[in-house]
């Protein structure tokens, strides 16, 4: 896990994060006002991106991790080499991480596609960003294999 500014990212994850500020725009946060925007990278370079949408029954709101997985899945990507990750609200000026649902998720991804997935999280300014792989933020995480029976 390394903390990073803008411009020592490679281009390909500027680019990855300004997606994911891009869709920011798009989130539907009105309880909250906490706007958050992520944006997946494929190996072949397709960028999809999404964000949270809230709910008034709070169980029902997605995350924009989330989204941006759903999304990616049902245009047939399965295999990411990074997640970029960004939130505004009034009350975070702070990097923010995946929660722990989204770790999960984004977890079973990276094991699906034998990729130990990077993920970019910023600030909403891009002038602090941590740059660590999932297995960093989820070391231990529940796996297909663990369901099977032997």
């Amino acid at each position: 896990m390394q903390e990073l500014k803008f411009e020592d990212l490679k281009k390909e994850y500027q680019n990855l994060l300004n997606q994911a500020a891009a869709s920011r725009e798009f989130s539907y946060s009105p309880y909250s006002n906490f706007k958050v925007g992520a944006a997946l990278l494929t190996p072949a370079g397709k960028i999809i991106a999404g964000a949270n949408m809230e709910n008034v029954s709070f169980g029902a709101t997605i995350c924009a991790e989330r989204a941006a997985l759903a999304r990616a899945n049902s245009q047939g990507e399965q295999h990411f080499k990074a997640l970029a990750l960004i939130a505004q609200g009034d009350f975070s000026e702070e990097v923010i991480t995946p929660c722990g649902i989204c770790r999960q998720m984004l977890a079973e991804f990276a094991q699906m596609a034998q990729e130990d997935l990077e993920i970019i999280m910023s600030n909403p300014n891009k002038d602090k960003i941590i740059l660590a792989k999932i297995s960093e933020l989820l070391p231990l995480s529940f796996k297909p294999q663990h369901l099977k029976k032997k």
